[in-house]
């Protein structure tokens, strides 16, 4: 490991410590690193780096020589940070100064010994399946950015009634929802959203994705796991003119009459995954499974 991109947002500024700690265990392993222009102008605003630090702004100011994007904060950090590196196959290691962290599960007190194994390969490389979107006709926001980490959602606008979402997969007619709107989710996106709205937990090296309504009108609506091969097109229908489409935290408004196809994306993520975590074991920690007192007795 030799050069290093690191990304955070305004709020991990009150993690200070960490973002010390982080910094100076890559430098006394002479890594180079690489911080993004809007959190080093934060970081230099608040006296918290002792040197200067060569910055990244956009996409193409990545590369492949780059070894690692390390993350401060929580989840959503990552979600932005994957739109600054796409398809560069650039793995990600996040680092959780934030709340719950699904995604980011390298706790803020295990920094240097997180680093110490990535240096050592006492790590596993986990591939991510993400999720692009088209419109017909075409929305501009999401001409760039047409690819969602966690899920996909149609939602209804300006109005508290339901909608319809006509539902169809590999061009056979599934059904139409009728909802508050419908969450197309990724594995890494089932303990999200999707899983508020009594969607189930999806391994992330699975080939799924599930379709979760929110607040389906017909009891029977239930959530529905599906092969990530799997083309999805959907058509809305709404007292309203118009209808929310969401790619994990990006929003845009778009008409009613607008056709929505989503499918796998053509790239992966690479999440790292260090040898002494896994997924089971970040489900236990952080959905209290197993928090039972009966699993201290042998009964």
């Amino acid at each position: 490991m030799k050069k290093v991109a690191i990304y955070g947002q305004s709020y991990s500024i009150s993690a200070e410590k960490e973002i010390q700690t982080l910094l100076k265990t890559l430098k006394e392993h002479n890594i180079i690193s690489f911080i993004e222009k809007e959190f080093y102008e934060l970081l230099i605003a608040g006296n918290n780096l002792d040197e200067k630090y060569s910055t990244f702004s956009r996409f193409s100011d990545l590369d492949a020589s780059f070894d690692v994007l390390f993350t401060l904060g929580g989840d959503g950090t990552i979600l932005r940070a994957v739109t600054y590196i796409r398809d560069l196959n650039i793995p990600i290691l996040g680092i959780n100064t934030g709340r719950l962290g699904f995604l980011a599960t390298i706790n803020k007190t295990a920094i240097e010994e997180s680093i110490h194994l990535l240096l050592n390969g006492d790590y596993t490389i986990q591939e991510r399946t993400l999720l692009t979107v088209k419109t017909d006709p075409k929305t501009n926001k999401f001409s760039e950015l047409d690819f969602a980490l966690n899920e996909v959602t149609i939602a209804r606008k300006n109005t508290t009634s339901m909608i319809g979402v006509n539902t169809c997969l590999n061009e056979e007619y599934l059904t139409n929802y009728w909802a508050d709107g419908l969450i197309i989710a990724t594995p890494t996106g089932s303990t999200g959203y999707s899983l508020s709205c009594n969607g189930p937990v999806i391994s992330p090296d699975s080939k799924n994705v599930v379709i979760t309504p929110i607040a389906p009108h017909n009891l029977n609506a239930r959530p529905m796991v599906i092969a990530d091969d799997t083309q999805i097109k959907l058509t809305i229908d709404s007292r309203e003119k118009d209808f929310l489409i969401s790619l994990d935290s990006r929003i845009t408004t778009v008409e009613k009459n607008t056709i929505v196809y989503i499918e796998k994306a053509p790239f992966t993520i690479k999440s790292i995954i260090p040898k002494n975590q896994s997924f089971l074991q970040t489900l236990r920690t952080k959905l209290l499974w197993g928090e039972d007192t009966r699993n201290e007795t042998n009964l």
